[in-house]
């Protein structure tokens, strides 16, 4: 028991001794934070927002009892008391870690971890320990007094006596006597320091360096920017082979905080290199900010390392900065491989908000109701986003006037919006009010920017708009749209110009299909009324619409609606006929017979009350193939059709016809008509290729096309047979596809130019003598070489007959040149006599020779297929094709016109025909003409000519008759 006694007596000689030191060290201040952790044990997992976690206290050893504070985690926030709150819903799955800062004095950032857990379970293995903190895990998680087993206790004290017990602060202060290697194990501090190996193994790449000061307080990183201490990044050891790269060799990033007071140029951090030992390394780094733009911004001791900072960082100018630090051997080149080396540049509140607007301008209705938004403010501030340093509230600092209440309009902290707060705006007595607004950053405690609010005080709308009349009757004709119709006006007490002035109107009323419209006039005082769409007599010949007239804004009390009554009556119009359907399709064959039926196509005329007739015309026939009944719409053909002509698209001929009725001012209606043309078998198969080489020795076979104009089941597949001369030197034959030909020559030729004549056939029979140009070449094989060609079967008599011609041309020429000196000695009679009584006739060119035209060799006008020996006989008229046909001339007068037309449309369409210009001979009926005079047909009126006989020709002759036998003229 005394043996008790005495040992407890010298624990407590020994306390006392240890505490005081301590009383002796309170006697300085010394600024920080009071605890070096804290940690809030909540009684539940779901933290609403504003929830209290509870206070941290910190002292900068001055009379200041409020500090801005920042806070690493959004969901939360400190206010500059100190008091920690929720700011957003969190829920407490495991401990939520975050970190507290603030400045001292004299500009030195100080931190405080703090830890939230629930139900006050704080993870008994972690004691206080932040970041790479072992916790006890050494040989099963002993919890005492161990082997190597660290302690990271809240003040930095060290706790009983154990071989190799490592200690550290919260900032990663070593204390104790062991600063080397340690047996069996590693902790790492809160921010990731290096203490030592643990048997050889490398945790972190990051090292401090430590210095006891046993008159320094521990709890918090004071040090002064000249001697702080920095992280050290050592090198990365060079593994071989493939080994893989452990997780904890990653350098972590260094942090310098902007507008860093200094002094400069300031230690940010150290490199080492493993050789360092046994050689001598150089540093250096390249990148942005060290040798590149910015240059010199960041620069290395190029003996120890040490990497310093020149000058102040703008973090909103760039947040971060990238090296490459280089370490090299003297004498040796490269010791290590290059490092990255990121700095990222910590945000400071350096920036206050900045309104987008100095002055904000907006109106409010002397009416309007609590809670009505007016306006929304805005600002910005440059600081790091989602971070205190930019989170902004506003508030309304004054109001002018004051009157008739202040405040009369609320702001949103958080939004800016501004509302009416309560009543009593009134427009006659305070038609403007100014607001002064502010915005502060860091939740509304930080830096503060302003800005001004003028809002207009607007007229509400308590007078209702008056038609200045009750009722409106117009007129407007059938079938126009956008047609004015009325004009209504009104007058409005309230103030000119404005919202509650100006007019809005409305047909509520006798319109349910929609066929008026009514707008505003630019004076805002007028309702125009027009049609939207043609109205239709003959379904509805009156309508009486109900029109109502409102203001732009809803009215500030309840209000009767001005209405009045507008009577539209429509008029009448002749209307066209309108066929059914507007589109209509038929099918035809292509071959179908002139004057065969191909539809009868109808229309009605919507004018029922009028009792018209509707008669029929052709507007749009391209090719000339239809003809109609004026009186029953029967489209018959005129000339035979053709589905291989480029009038006809995609199979189908599009024709329009025309519907008119007999009204004094006819109107017209269009239809169209798409016939779809059936094929027939009218064309037969041509060969593409006219013209080869060949050579006449081994000559290689010649590959002919073959195209047919009519479609599938009228071409291929197709015959050839050789004709005439052709089949003595040339074989042909079709292909496997039956859709080519192939020419050989049959025996070897003297090279010239030869003619080929090939029959070919589709698979119904039809065919064409195709003629192919030859050349034979002197040459052997595939390669064609043609060279001095001759014609083919040139001989003498050939050379004989040409000269001949050439000498019976020579005579020719001669006898027409003696024949031409005798005509100009003789006399020739005039073609007008002197004493003809006739109109003047003016000659613009000769087109024929007349009765007294005899001067003039007409030969020279010839072009016949003489002239035109490229021509071959598949381009003249193919010997299947039909003759044309030809209307007789009709027995009514009326119909002489439609017959020119039609028998001229059938000479243009004549396949007989050659393909160029005929000899067309005019005569003249000049003196001695077997034609009449034309002097009879003059412009007298004596009476003596009888011109009623035109009046049976129909009415394209009706006019002449009246011009020359005076008719409706004579009458005026």
């Amino acid at each position: 028991m005394g043996t008790a006694r005495f040992a407890v007596l010298g624990v407590l000689i020994i306390v006392f001794q240890a505490s005081a030191p301590l009383t002796a060290e309170e006697t300085t201040c010394v600024p920080g934070f009071d605890s070096s952790m804290l940690i809030f044990k909540m009684a539940t997992k779901h933290l609403r927002r504003g929830t209290r976690l509870g206070k941290v206290d910190f002292t900068d050893c001055t009379n200041r009892t409020r500090f801005p504070f920042a806070i690493d985690d959004t969901r939360f926030r400190v206010q500059t008391n100190g008091v920690i709150t929720v700011y957003r819903q969190v829920v407490l799955h495991k401990a939520q870690d975050f970190n507290i800062s603030t400045w001292d004095a004299q500009g030195r950032k100080m931190s405080v971890p703090v830890r939230v857990v629930h139900n006050g379970k704080h993870h008994g293995n972690d004691h206080g320990q932040r970041h790479g903190n072992d916790h006890g895990q050494h040989h099963g998680n002993h919890h005492g007094q161990h082997h190597g087993q660290h302690h990271g206790q809240r003040h930095g004290q060290h706790h009983g006596q154990h071989h190799g017990q490592h200690h550290e602060q919260r900032h990663g202060q070593h204390h104790g006597q062991h600063h080397g290697q340690h047996h069996g194990q590693h902790h790492g501090q809160r921010h990731g320091n290096h203490h030592g190996k643990h048997h050889g193994q490398q945790h972190q790449n990051v090292e401090h360096h430590h210095v006891e000061d046993k008159h320094q307080n521990h709890s918090n990183n004071t040090e002064s920017a000249a001697d702080r201490q920095v992280p050290i990044l050592l090198f990365r050891k060079s593994v071989k082979g493939l080994n893989r790269r452990k997780r904890d060799w990653v350098i972590p990033d260094l942090s310098v905080v902007e507008n860093d007071r200094g002094p400069y140029p300031l230690k940010v951090s150290q490199i080492r290199s493993n050789e360092d030992k046994i050689k001598k390394i150089f540093y250096s780094i390249t990148g942005p900010g060290a040798d590149q733009p910015p240059v010199g911004l960041f620069n290395m001791d190029r003996t120890t390392g040490i990497l310093y900072l020149t000058q102040p960082l703008d973090r909103e100018k760039q947040d971060k900065y990238t090296f490459l630090a280089h370490a090299v051997a003297e004498g040796a080149g490269t010791a290590e491989d290059p490092m990255d080396i990121v700095v990222n540049v910590i945000d400071q509140n350096d920036n206050k908000p900045v309104f987008a607007q100095a002055t904000f301008v907006g109106e409010v209705a002397e009416a309007s109701a609590i809670g009505y938004e007016v306006i929304r403010v805005n600002a910005t501030d440059a600081d790091q986003q989602n971070t205190d340093n930019s989170d902004i509230r506003y508030r309304i600092l004054s109001q002018e006037p004051a009157l008739p209440s202040s405040p009369l309009f609320v702001i949103n902290s958080v939004n800016g919006v501004i509302r009416v707060n309560s009543g009593g705006l009134d427009r006659e007595k305070y038609p403007q009010y100014t607001l002064t607004v502010q915005a502060a950053d860091r939740v509304g405690e930080g830096l503060t920017g302003q800005a001004k609010v003028i809002l207009k005080v607007t007229d509400s709308n308590d007078n209702a708009p008056q038609f200045t009349q009750p009722s409106y009757e117009a007129s407007v004709a059938e079938n126009k749209v956008d047609a004015l119709i009325v004009t209504m006006s009104v007058t409005d007490g309230d103030e000119v110009h404005s919202p509650a002035w100006n007019a809005k109107f409305k047909i509520v009323d006798g319109d349910p299909e929609g066929l008026f419209t009514v707008k505003t006039a630019s004076n805002k005082q007028e309702g125009i009324i027009t049609t939207a769409k043609g109205l239709d007599f003959e379904k509805v010949s009156k309508h009486t619409l109900l029109v109502t007239v409102e203001n732009e804004v809803p009215f500030a009390t309840p209000l009767p609606t001005s209405t009045a009554t507008v009577v539209v009556n429509v008029e009448d119009v002749n209307e066209a006929p309108v066929f059914e359907p507007k589109e209509k399709l038929v099918s035809k064959p292509e071959d179908l017979a002139v004057d065969s039926d191909v539809v009868q196509y109808l229309a009605t005329d919507p004018d029922t009350a009028r009792k018209q007739t509707v008669m029929y015309k052709i507007i749009s026939d391209p090719a000339g193939w239809l003809n109609v009944a004026k009186d029953t719409g029967l489209i018959t053909v005129k000339g035979l059709m053709d589905r291989e002509s480029h009038f006809v698209k995609d199979n189908k001929y599009t024709a329009l016809i025309g519907a008119y009725d007999d009204d004094e001012v006819p109107a017209t209606g269009t239809g169209t008509l798409m016939i779809k043309l059936e094929d027939v078998n009218d064309n037969a198969p041509t060969i593409l290729e006219r013209e080869f080489k060949v050579c006449n020795r081994q000559p290689s076979p010649q590959l002919l096309g073959v195209t047919d104009k009519d479609g599938p089941g009228f071409a291929a597949p197709y015959r050839v047979s050789m004709q005439g001369m052709s089949k003595a030197n040339w074989t042909a034959r079709m292909n496997d596809t039956k859709t080519g030909i192939i020419l050989n020559l049959a025996r070897e030729l003297e090279s010239g130019h030869y003619t080929v004549v090939l029959r070919v056939a589709d698979t119904e029979g039809v065919e064409q003598d195709n003629t192919i140009h030859a050349e034979v070449c002197d040459c052997t094989g595939a390669e064609v070489v043609c060279a001095g060609l001759r014609e083919a079967g040139t001989n003498l008599p050939v050379i004989l007959g040409i000269l001949a011609g050439i000498l019976l041309l020579l005579m020719l020429s001669l006898l027409l040149l003696l024949f031409a000196r005798r005509r100009r000695g003789e006399k020739k009679e005039p073609l007008l006599q002197d004493n003809d009584i006739r109109d003047n006739i003016y000659y613009y060119d000769e087109e024929g020779g007349g009765e007294d035209d005899q001067d003039y060799d007409l030969s020279v006008l010839h072009r016949g297929l003489d002239n035109r020996p490229e021509v071959f006989r598949n381009d003249v008229v193919p010997n299947f094709m039909p003759a044309p046909q030809y209307r007789p001339r009709p027995a009514n007068p009326e119909e002489i016109g439609n017959f020119i037309d039609d028998n001229l449309k059938a000479a243009d369409n004549d396949p007989t025909a050659p393909p160029y210009d005929s000899l067309l001979v005019f005569d003249y009926e000049g003196g001695g003409s077997d034609a009449g005079s034309l002097s009879s047909l003059n412009s007298s009126s004596s009476g003596d000519q009888d011109y009623d006989c035109l009046q049976e020709w129909g009415p394209r002759f009706k006019k002449l008759a009246d011009m020359y036998g005076g008719g409706e003229d004579d009458m005026l």
